[in-house]
């Protein structure tokens, strides 16, 4: 899969958890300005539309007075959702599930048991919006892409509690796994900017999430896996003293760790190839 070479980022000081000087916003330079957000992202409205039962986003396209509603059961507690069936069309696989039901325009109804009700939220949020919560700024003067200032009663958790591996994990990291599945291309690229934006993230945190992304993308979408990797390179000096780094490695099972000694590899030959002296024609070191 990393068959190309692994560019690691220079390393820095580290924590139990990783600060600020460890985010990894620059990680992702490799996309253009614009292509983190759409264009129907409305830059004035800072508020977290309603996730409970039926209520929908206030701000759709003109022509949904004209569209069916659709009901969506998420989750194992059957939370109630409602949305447009021209916004969910927008992604081939609810297009797919609403071209198949042989039901009335008026009752028509999708279930999504395996799905995280918060994460669903994000996702129907991007297509009314083009953004999710909380949304992504450009800082024009360091020419970098930031998560909106939020006030203090507003702050939201990074992470969070996933059934599936009954624990924590990053919600980004969920969101980007879900926007493969719905095949939503341009809400990854929006989820994948937001990685390492957050602050004060356990290293078992990293760790349930770096797997959590290898078992739900494809090996042909390494941008998420590169970003773990470089990760916990950049911090290796932490996961090197973490019990469950160690833990992880026992239990084995994924795909990360062989990729993790393969990026290491090529970390170690580029700071052999810069420390190397350079030979002149002679033979004869300078």
């Amino acid at each position: 899969m990393f068959s190309r070479r692994f560019e690691q980022p220079p390393s820095s000081s580290h924590n139990k958890s990783f600060s600020k000087s460890q985010r990894l916003g620059r990680s992702n330079s490799s996309f253009s300005k614009d292509a983190g957000v759409s264009k129907r992202r409305h830059e004035s409205s800072r508020r977290r539309p309603t996730t409970s039962s039926s209520a929908m986003p206030s701000e759709s396209p003109s022509d949904n007075s004209i569209s069916a509603i659709v009901t969506l059961v998420v989750g194992q507690e059957q939370r109630i959702f409602a949305a447009h069936e021209n916004v969910l069309a927008a992604s081939p696989f609810f297009q797919a599930v609403l071209q198949n039901q042989m039901l009335d325009s008026q009752c028509k109804k999708i279930s999504l048991p395996d799905e995280e009700p918060e994460i669903f939220s994000s996702v129907l949020e991007y297509l009314y919006k083009g953004d999710y919560y909380p949304r992504l700024v450009h800082n024009k003067k360091r020419n970098s892409w930031e998560l909106e200032q939020l006030p203090e009663e507003a702050r939201h958790e990074p992470t969070i509690y996933h059934h599936g591996v009954e624990g924590e994990l990053l919600k980004d990291t969920v969101v980007y796994c879900a926007a493969e599945k719905y095949g939503l291309e341009e809400l990854k690229r929006v989820a994948l900017r937001k990685q390492g934006l957050q602050s004060g993230i356990q290293a078992s945190t990293i760790l349930a999430s770096a797997r959590y992304a290898y078992a739900n993308t494809p090996d042909t979408d390494s941008k998420l896996r590169a970003h773990y990797l470089a990760l916990i390179i950049r911090s290796r000096s932490t996961f090197k003293r973490s019990g469950t780094m160690q833990l992880e490695m026992f239990n084995g099972g994924t795909q990360l760790f062989f990729d993790l000694f393969v990026a290491l590899c090529n970390h170690v030959d580029d700071i052999s190839t810069a420390s190397t002296p350079r030979t002149p024609r002679s033979g004869r070191p300078f």
